[in-house]
């Protein structure tokens, strides 16, 4: 069925929900609006729809907070301006415009809700030295405003939230761990069976990781959701930590199994096959409790094998299968953790992220482009619906720059837009001219609201049904003192589509940088982090590798998925990046109390070699440097006193296993240019 009929034909108990509540909220937001008697209250209604697209209580304060926070701000930032440049709309003009840029660059760089609100004090600055070009007396009362419409319907959506069928992060949470946890299961299983099917591997990791980094971010609304939200935060760091660490741990395990699965001993390999067998049914079983069972009898089953004659690859792999079942077990302790907080508490900082400076500079200044586009159209023609027209690309060209593809979101909000044009005439002045009384006006808006929002319940549908939705609202602009001419809706439906037009049109000429470019920034902040895993503390270290590893495996399956299939290989080198990570901070767990300072040395030397070899593996150089390095390492890991001789050998293990994963990266590297034979398929993913 289509997505369109099943929506409207056949709509999901929550759809519903979603769509009554946010249309509660928006009709009390215009109620008290008009009551309050404010000059714009349909920003109450347009405030009171943004907070209700992600309708859990906790989300709906953080966002509300970070809205008025960002409208604060951009008061204060309007004010400054027009108090410098109140009789010079040029410089008032260009100063905003900085201003946008610098909000754009904020919003790309930050996370959750932070994010919009750097759009709101954008988008407030900009409303404020606008209107305020007319009316330069009464630049405060404009300010108080917005703030006071804004913050109206930020109140609105809240409180409907918590009263009307309220939805908790906790639960919501709860679902996306469930995700993560299952997916991961089950690509360990496909790993673990040397699976030679790249495209199951690569769906099955991409979705874990995708709930995985939208857990890390939804997380810290849970702390306006009671005493329970800090655990519930710190639960998440951990699933995201260990999950992680069992990926590149699975990778790895892959490699040698696939490509010398020779040098192993059969129990080795009877023990794989139960493992992956176990993750299997692990992520088929209904519960914690289940699961953690059957993985504890593996975990007792790995750990009693007998390893004294085994070479040093082979522990290094038994204790590889080892390491997967902890991190398992582990991730199952933090899913229980995650809606049973009182349960246990659990330990784990928050995560760094990924921010590329660059990016964010080119989303700033495209912001600025299409603002000072639309802001020269509105001096050279004076028209009074030019300010919606730079309203919307004020909004729009800030909040699209973080989608993958912004200039199809872009025509999916035109699309929405137009849609609404009709509605918004129909609803919005041929029948509210005949009504009088709130009970009619509401009764009026109410159908194309709900419609909107019961449509944009459906992932795949939202842009274009919010754009309808936010559409009615700005055409018909409900108010005390309406007006319901032709020429006035005509005049502002030209405004909306001529905003929406500037910013396809910025995003079309400014388009982005390149995948060739992207992956070269994404490799060399890999490399950098590797390089920084010898100096900080070992848990800050982790948290800053962590939680930009997995913003960046994301990306790079993006890069991958538009690639030729025998191309596709940075998704692997992702991995292979974040096994390197993982195998430095193991080290430097195991050596880092020891006072022998050549130790140290080769142990510096030997991961500034690790980093090297990976910047060259990814452009299909073999990774010399790591033998020499890893020899110089493991010889004086030997003269240590302190460590076992089954120390000794693991560590010579994971040398050898690093070198032997970079290698392969390098052939893999030269395959997707063509300048080798690609390697076996099961390589690939």
């Amino acid at each position: 069925m289509s997505p369109w009929l099943q929506a409207y034909l056949t709509p999901s108990a929550d759809a519903v929900k979603f769509a009554v509540k946010a249309t509660l909220a928006m009709l009390l937001a215009l109620y008290a609006a008009l009551w309050c008697d404010l000059e714009r209250p349909y920003w109450a209604l347009i405030s009171a729809a943004l907070l209700q697209v992600r309708p859990m209580s906790g989300m709906v304060v953080e966002k509300g907070l970070s809205q008025i926070g960002g409208t604060l701000v951009g008061c204060g930032a309007g004010i400054v301006i027009m108090g410098l440049f109140a009789q010079a709309p040029i410089p008032a003009l260009a100063t905003l415009t900085l201003w946008i840029m610098i909000c754009t660059y904020g919003s790309s760089l930050l996370r959750n809700n932070a994010s919009y609100g750097c759009i709101m004090g954008a988008v407030t600055a900009m409303l404020i030295v606008v209107i305020g070009a007319s009316q330069p007396d009464g630049i405060f009362s404009i300010a108080v405003a917005r703030l006071s419409e804004l913050s109206l319907g930020a109140a609105c959506a809240t409180l409907v939230s918590a009263l009307l069928w309220p939805i908790k992060v906790g639960d919501h949470l709860g679902h996306q761990a469930d995700a993560v946890v299952n997916q991961a299961f089950r690509h360990a299983a496909l790993r673990l069976s040397d699976s030679d099917d790249p495209s199951a591997l690569q769906q099955t990791l991409t979705d874990s990781l995708e709930p995985l980094t939208q857990l890390e971010t939804d997380s810290q609304a849970a702390r306006y959701e009671g005493p329970e939200g800090p655990g519930r935060i710190r639960a998440s760091h951990v699933l995201t930590r260990r999950t992680l660490r069992l990926m590149a741990t699975l990778h790895a395990l892959q490699q040698i199994l696939h490509h010398y699965g020779e040098r192993l001993s059969p129990t080795i390999h009877r023990l794989a096959a139960e493992l992956a067998e176990g993750f299997r049914e692990s992520a088929e079983v209904s519960g914690v409790a289940p699961a953690q069972r059957r993985l504890h009898a593996l975990r007792h089953r790995v750990k009693d094998c007998p390893d004294d004659d085994w070479t040093p690859l082979e522990q290094r792999c038994l204790l590889g299968l080892r390491e997967a079942l902890g991190h398992a077990v582990v991730m199952l302790d933090a899913r229980d953790a995650i809606s049973h907080p009182g349960r246990m508490r659990l330990r784990g900082a928050a995560l760094a992220w990924h921010r590329d400076h660059l990016i964010a500079g080119l989303n700033a200044l495209r912001a600025g482009l299409i603002f000072s586009l639309l802001a020269a159209f509105w001096l050279a023609t004076g028209w009074d619906n030019g300010q919606v027209a730079m309203l919307l690309g004020t909004l729009f060209s800030a909040f699209f720059a973080t989608r993958d593809n912004p200039v199809v979101v872009c025509m999916m909000f035109a699309k929405g837009m137009l849609a609404a044009i009709p509605s918004a005439l129909l609803f919005g002045h041929v029948l509210l001219a005949q009504a009088s009384g709130f009970p009619m006006l509401a009764m009026l808006l109410m159908p194309p609201l709900f419609l909107g929002l019961l449509g944009a319940a459906v992932p795949r549908l939202m842009g274009y049904c919010l754009a309808f939705t936010i559409g009615n609202i700005l055409l018909t602009m409900p108010g005390n003192g309406m007006d319901f001419s032709f020429d006035a809706f005509i005049n502002r439906a030209i405004a909306v589509m001529i905003g929406l037009s500037a910013v396809v049109a910025g995003f079309r000429l400014l388009p982005g940088f390149g995948s060739r470019l992207r992956k070269r920034r994404l490799v060399g902040a890999i490399v950098g982090d590797l390089r920084r895993l010898t100096s900080p503390p070992i848990h800050e270290a982790e948290a800053r590798f962590v939680g930009g590893m997995a913003d960046r495996l994301l990306h790079l399956a993006k890069h991958d998925d538009v690639l030729p299939e025998d191309q596709r290989h940075l998704f692997t080198l992702g991995l292979t990046g974040l096994d390197i990570g993982y195998a430095c901070l193991q080290v430097r767990r195991r050596l880092d109390d020891l006072p022998d300072e050549p130790l140290h040395r080769a142990k510096r030397d030997f991961f500034a070699a690790l980093a090297q070899a990976y910047a060259d593996s990814a452009r299909g150089h073999s990774p010399s440097a790591v033998q020499p390095a890893g020899e110089a390492f493991v010889e004086a890991v030997r003269h240590q006193p302190g460590l076992s001789e089954r120390q000794h050998a693991r560590l010579a293990g994971l040398a050898q296993r690093l070198e032997l994963s970079l290698e392969r990266q390098a052939q893999r590297a030269r395959a997707s240019r063509g300048l080798v034979p690609p390697p076996p398929q099961a390589d690939v993913a």
